[in-house]
């Protein structure tokens, strides 16, 4: 998205040649000919999936984070066989989003044992 704006910009704004562009972003100047010619502004996003669509498994994915991690390190799933255990029982959400919901859950995990550890220490 950002080298098509810049050349763009470059092509609209500055009136900049064709290999001067090539030559300043150190690209083949096919390859800029070939972004001015699309017709696409940017990049196209897949539809945003909201964050409750995870969240209805709330339950289910801290029960499996929570075995996954009582698992030794080798043992342990990586979280994509998890999310395709969770898609089998209905769940729509997309990597990233059951990613995201992984990686707060592992914050709060290391909070805790922060804060215990802690505890221990000062009584």
């Amino acid at each position: 998205m950002a080298l098509l704006g810049i050349i763009q910009r470059w092509d609209i704004r500055l009136q900049v040649q064709l290999i001067e562009k090539a030559r300043r972003l150190g690209i083949s100047k096919n390859t800029t000919r070939l972004k001015l010619r699309s017709e696409s502004i940017g990049p196209a996003y897949s539809a945003w999936h909201p964050i409750w669509a995870v969240e209805k498994y709330a339950f289910l994915l801290y029960a499996l984070l929570k075995t996954e991690a009582a698992r030794s390190r080798k043992q342990r799933r990586m979280l994509k066989p998890i999310l395709e255990d969770v898609k089998e029982l209905g769940c729509e959400g997309p990597y990233d989003r059951v990613a995201a919901f992984a990686s707060t859950w592992r914050e709060r995990q290391t909070e805790r044992l922060n804060l215990s550890s802690q505890q221990k220490i000062v009584t």
